[in-house]
This record gives structure tokens, sequence and C-alpha cells, in this order.
């Protein structure tokens, strides 16, 4: 059983299926891919951000070649368009160097331009040199729900059913309490993402690190002849953000984003939505004050942005000068589900936790859309041996 009909517990699913397994995926919504899968901005990343030898840049780079090939072979729409990482300042190009050389390290086709060549590819940006990134792709992620979907039609597939309890079954497998009923397997992989810490607990685990919703906001550019690819900002180390940056999507149009602020509810796309229930568990969680005391002065800063459209403009403008406050049209957010330690650290890495017969997938925001059939079989692999 998988809980979560998001694009990684699909993938999920659709690996055990090829495995022999006859699955059941829970997913509390009335679609696939209701939250984090439907509202990104639809990269296949490259792989060159992440620590040689972690989880992400393993799963990123070989994700980045299955999902084009997956894509290619379901009728997925995807275009291998490359991308620029772009210094705008001189005090950027330490940064911009460290970042080509741990592309290397994870085996990412990447190249250091200079600033006219950077502007042979994207003729509106600003910057003193680049890095230009040629496995970069744009893809349609809720169609690649869809064709999973479809491969997983002879499989029980249920929508409108959250898990609302979860035990050990006498036979040795579990439980899951749903709307509907009760739902029997004798294995259960935890795919949740906004929910993954609560669906945890419900199985009996006490996972170390607490999901804190970060809201991403984007915006649409209404001169999309600014921008003819993507254009990334060389991103702060420190953070797991990228910066906001400017992507053209499948059907031509331009988002520019996201910013990354504090969710007032897990799936809290508004500032208006809030969950009393969901603030209350950031709020009793110590990390949360943790963290805000680390990056006070860039969450006001994130905030500020989230509320000024100038702000907004004035960050893109920084990659592209000849964006205006007034060519922004404000598009659908996204929130991201961060796993955060106690110590009010966020976890760098995907996390992947294990019990008996359960496999809890704790810690997936991006790229995990990119890694997603690789995570599929880091998962796979570890249920069989939590089986044995």
């Amino acid at each position: 059983m998988v809980i979560g009909g998001g694009i990684v517990g699909l993938a999920v699913a659709n690996e055990l299926a090829s495995r022999g397994s006859r699955v059941t995926v829970l997913e509390k919504e009335r679609v696939w891919g209701a939250h984090q899968t439907g509202h990104n901005s639809n990269v296949v990343h490259a792989g060159l951000y992440y620590k040689p030898g972690s989880l992400k840049a393993r799963m990123s780079v070989a994700g980045n070649a299955s999902m084009i090939a997956f894509a290619r072979d379901h009728g997925v729409p995807v275009d291998v368009c490359g991308k620029l990482v772009v210094a705008t300042a001189e005090s950027e190009l330490p940064r911009l160097h460290d970042l080509a050389a741990r592309a290397e390290a994870n085996g990412v086709p990447a190249k250091l331009i200079s600033a006219s060549e950077a502007r042979e590819h994207e003729p509106e940006v600003s910057c003193v040199a680049a890095l230009r990134v040629e496995s970069t792709a744009i893809i349609d992620y809720s169609a690649v729900c869809t064709a999973l979907v479809g491969l997983l039609s002879s499989h029980d597939l249920r929508l409108s059913s959250p898990a609302l309890a979860i035990r050990p079954a006498s036979s040795g497998g579990v439980e899951v309490a749903t709307p509907q009923g009760v739902v029997k397997a004798d294995a259960l992989v935890n795919c949740a993402g906004l929910h993954s810490d609560r669906v945890a607990r419900l199985a009996g685990l006490t996972p170390a690190a607490r999901i804190v919703p970060f809201r991403g906001e984007y915006f649409e550019l209404r001169r999309t002849s600014l921008v003819r690819g993507l254009i990334y900002p060389v991103p702060d180390p420190t953070l797991p953000f990228l910066g906001v940056h400017l992507t053209r999507m499948l059907d031509g149009s331009v988002h520019c984003g996201p910013n990354a602020v504090l969710a007032l509810r897990r799936e809290g796309y508004r500032w208006r939505d809030f969950s009393l229930t969901d603030v209350a568990d950031v709020a009793r969680f110590p990390g949360t004050w943790r963290l805000a005391r680390k990056y006070a002065r860039t969450g006001a800063e994130e905030v500020l942005r989230s509320l000024s459209r100038k702000r907004f403009a004035a960050s893109l403008a920084r990659l592209v000068p000849a964006v205006r406050e007034d060519d922004l049209v404000r598009s659908e957010a996204g929130v991201r589900a961060q796993a955060m330690l106690p110590d009010g650290s966020l976890v760098d890495d995907f996390l992947i936790e294990t019990a008996p017969r359960q496999v809890h997938v704790l810690n997936a925001p991006s790229p995990a859309a990119t890694g997603s059939l690789e995570i599929a079989k880091h998962v796979a692999d570890r249920l069989t041996s939590s089986l044995s």
C-alpha cells in the first residue's frame, strides 16, 4: 500500500507493480498530484546543486535521464532546453565556479561561459559570467502522473481516501482505516508529502524531522519575448532554496519565482489560507524558533517580497533588467514540504526511514519530481529489505 498520490507515490507504486506486487494507492484528494506535483515549475533538474554522493545528487542526475526517457516513451511533452545560472556581480563568481566544480563532480554537463556568450542564449540577460547547463529540461509533471496512473490501471487506485488510522494487522501486515473502510496490505510506503510526518506518527514512528510548509509564490511575465529559456541566479549555499528565477514553460508562458515564505497552512497557497492546527504544530516545534533567529533578516526580506510586486520585479531585474513591475501577473503558488530538525536546521537531503514492513519518505522536496523514478527504485529496495 502506498499512501500519497503525487508523482513520488505513483512512481513508487509503479515500481512495486513492475516487480510483481499488487498495489493499492490511497490519495486524500479528488485528483492525482494535487499539491507539490501540480504546483511547481515543471523543471527536470540536471543535478548540479547537490552535495556529491548525496541522494539528491545521485537521484537527480539519474532521474534527469530516466524522466526524459519516460516522457518520450509515454507521449509526455518534454523539452530539453538547457538553462543559464548567472553571476550578476563579481562577488558571485567564486560561488559560480564552486557550482561548476560541483556539476563536474556530479557528472552534469555544464560549461562556464562569458557574459557575451550568455547573451547569445538570452539576449536580455545581465551578468558578468554564467554556467550553461545543457541537460535541464521542461516537462508537464501532471501529465507524468496521468501516464503512471494509466500504467497502474489494473491496480487498486483510490482517490478521496485519506489514511485516518494505521495499525498492525493480525496477519503481520498493516491495516489502514479510511472513510470508506479498512484496507489491508502486507507492507506500507508513506509518500504523503506535506503530511508525511503525520502519517509516520499514525504508523507508530517518531520521526526526528517535522514538516514545515514554505509557500513559493509565482508570477507570469507579460512580455514573454524577454526570456527564451531558463535563467537562474547563483544560489545562496546556506539556504535550500534556489532564489527567484525565470522559466519558459512548454506553452510559451514565462513563470517567475518562487520566493519562500512560511505558509500558515500545510496546503496554504494564499496568505488567507490558515489552519490553527498547522500553525500550532509549527509554533510548538523548537526548530521553528531556532530557524527564525538564524534567518530573521532573510525571512523578513522574503515576506516583504511576497507583499510587494515592486520588490519581486526588482529581484528579477537583477537577472533581466528589462523586467518591470507592470510586466508581472500573479500566478498560482506552490507549497514546499520541507523537513526541519529540532535544532532548526533544514534537512538538506532526501530523508527516508524504515520500520518492519514500512518505508517512510519524510523529506522529498525539489528535485523529488525529477528523481521520482529513481526514488521509487530506492524505496522498493528498502521495502524489500524491511520484509526480509
